[in-house]
């Protein structure tokens, strides 16, 4: 490590050092290609043949799809890029999605509108940019927050909330390595019993809840460089220069261990409006 480099986060172990000239060479490039990759989107195909990340039983795609294809207005939450509405192959007379980032909104635009499907900059805040009863089927998929009063308020009567979302304490085995243990209610935080509470709170009937806790991989230092930087939340203000001692660290424990595993928590939750 260079003098020049940042010391190590509050409560992160000393990194050790390099196994080999060679393994060094190896780590620099490695930051390097994982830096320069595009994060745009919600497309995770560059850690094909790096990362692992075991898929829930219940298909959301497909099961989302599905639902898509007995819609006749549908509003797809926080798109990300679209990537996930665009696969399904009847979209509803009306489909409409939401997105906050600039980069995603040119992407899920350019994927949509050939589809129909019209994108909408929002602020991923209350409230909805739409009527009162406007959609018989609103989905997301890993949305960062769920504004659940305005779900309910642009949901007809009858219509339904199908999401996936990420569960508690998911992949912290990545997050504590570099942020150190996390407190207990930072642990819980996002678990399906809360989610199924503002619901119901919110005037919905919950009529599917289910956890699951799924392996996850990172078989090279550069999967872990890709993922926390495209997965914002998990190490706030991630960035190479500032945690490249516990990415050295990794490094060498990945190299002389083999891939670091972490565990996913998803769940999935429907959500009916009374009629």
């Amino acid at each position: 490590m260079s003098e020049q480099s940042p010391p190590p986060a509050p409560g992160s172990p000393p990194p050790p050092s390099f196994s080999s000239p060679a393994s060094r060479d190896r780590f620099e490039a490695l930051l390097a290609e994982a830096g320069s990759a595009s994060v745009d989107g919600w497309d995770f195909s560059w850690l094909e043949g790096r990362a692992t990340e075991q898929r829930p039983s219940w298909g959301y795609a497909r099961a989302m799809a599905g639902r898509l294809g007995e819609a006749r207005a549908a509003l797809d939450i926080q798109t990300g890029g679209g990537e996930v509405l665009a696969a399904a192959p009847k979209l509803p007379p009306v489909t409409v999605a939401t997105e906050s980032w600039p980069p995603n909104i040119a992407r899920a635009t350019a994927l949509l509108h050939p589809l129909g499907a019209v994108v909408v900059a929002d602020a991923d805040e209350p409230p909805l940019p739409f009527g009162d009863a406007a959609f018989d089927l609103v989905v997301s998929r890993h949305p960062v927050t769920t504004w659940w009063e305005e779900i309910a308020r642009v949901l007809t009567p009858g219509g339904t909330y199908f999401s996936q979302q990420v569960g508690p304490a998911s992949v912290f085995e990545l997050v504590e390595f570099f942020l150190g243990p996390q407190p207990p209610e930072v642990r819980r935080g996002r678990h399906p019993e809360d989610a199924r509470a503002a619901a119901e709170a919110a005037g919905l009937e919950v009529v599917d809840l289910r956890p699951e806790r799924l392996r996850t991989e990172f078989f090279d230092i550069g999967a872990v460089v890709y993922f926390l930087r495209k997965v914002i939340w998990m190490v706030p203000g991630f960035t190479v220069e500032q945690y490249r001692p516990q990415l050295a660290a990794l490094h060498r424990k990945i190299e002389e261990e083999g891939p670091f595993l972490a565990h996913t928590t998803r769940f999935l939750i429907e959500a009916r409006k009374p009629l």
